[in-house]
């Protein structure tokens, strides 16, 4: 039986937790740990083969973490993030010149049908993007303080836990926060898209890229909560952005355990030498795993809008899609 607390200033123990003095209201739930089926044999290669896992039980923020969150942490530490600061020459080789400016990458859609093979036909690095300037110079997060905030690469998302007194979730505790208890069920809600025509996460509606319908009443972010919270009481476990995980890409999952008694507790991803990209041997870049899907994926691209899914990002890369969540895992003992 599931077991939900909302977390505030205690952690189970009794402990007092530590509380940043200018941390707006993050409220953590507590998630009941247990065993589970991750994974999915029904869709891309790389969420194969379904095996048994446990997690132990942890707290997880209640939503991912906003543009309001991140200003507090910002605010208090000085942190700069990986976007504004200009590319080191020597960790790109062959990179042009001119391209080494601070930056992130920015979804911009086309008005026309484009080659889906070809990403760079909706994304664009613009120069001095970041997580205050979403879309570029001249925009803003004025009014978006509810919105996840983006534009964070890993070294981002983990100082801010780090911060916040907290830890980033493995892959393992993220899939299982985000089933539910839905062991086995395609979506975080069930094993429909959008029962009986309800639009139950922010994601694309319409052919991506170029036409977007909005049918879920936003064209890009949206605020959090602004769904319906998944089994566990957790916002935005799909949809929205994709949430950065402690762990390293693995190209498959591991074998189911032979016997019951050999199943995997905590278990974590692979190997920081495995997880560079084999297309680009020359940039040594690592790759962690991202969860969830964004408001980008769509029925004709990208269908990673499931707990299963998962997708490979570099460390260094910061996007308008792509956010994060922490955990607080209780001490044993």
């Amino acid at each position: 039986m599931r077991h939900l607390t909302r977390h505030g200033s205690r952690i189970a123990s009794g402990r007092a937790s530590k509380v940043r003095r200018g941390l707006p209201d993050a409220p953590m739930l507590w998630i009941e740990g247990g065993a589970f089926h991750m994974g999915s044999d029904r869709h891309y290669p790389e969420e194969r083969p379904v095996h048994r896992v446990r997690v132990d039980g942890l707290f997880m923020d209640e939503t991912p973490v906003t543009n309001a969150q991140f200003r507090a942490f910002v605010e208090a530490t000085g942190h700069v993030t990986v976007a504004e600061i200009p590319p080191n020459p020597k960790d790109y080789p062959g990179a042009l010149p001119h391209m080494l400016k601070a930056g992130s990458l920015v979804f911009s859609p086309p008005d026309h049908p484009v080659d889906l093979r070809n990403w760079g036909q909706w994304w664009t690095f613009r120069f001095r993007a970041n997580w205050r300037q979403p879309y570029g110079p001249g925009s803003s997060i004025k009014g978006l303080d509810d919105h996840p905030v983006v534009h964070v690469a890993y070294a981002d998302a983990d100082a801010y836990a780090t911060w916040a007194g907290k830890d980033l979730p493995t892959e393992a505790e993220w899939e299982f926060a985000a089933r539910g208890g839905l062991d086995g069920a395609e979506y975080a809600w069930g094993d429909a898209l959008n029962p009986e025509g309800r639009q139950l996460a922010n994601t694309w509606q319409g052919e991506f890229p170029h036409q977007n319908l909005a049918l879920d009443g936003f064209e890009r972010t949206s605020p959090v909560r602004s769904f319906q919270p998944n089994g566990y009481g957790l916002y935005d476990m799909i949809g929205n952005v994709w949430e950065w995980t402690a762990d390293f890409w693995t190209t498959r999952h591991p074998d189911d355990a032979p016997k019951a008694c050999c199943v995997p507790i905590n278990p974590r991803g692979g190997a920081m030498e495995a997880s560079y990209d084999p297309n680009q041997p020359a940039i040594r870049i690592p790759r962690k795993v991202l969860k969830g899907g964004s408001h980008l994926c769509a029925p004709n691209y990208c269908r990673r809008y499931r707990p299963a899914a998962r997708h490979a990002e570099p460390v260094d890369t910061s996007t308008s899609h792509v956010g994060f969540r922490c955990v607080r895992r209780v001490p044993n003992g």
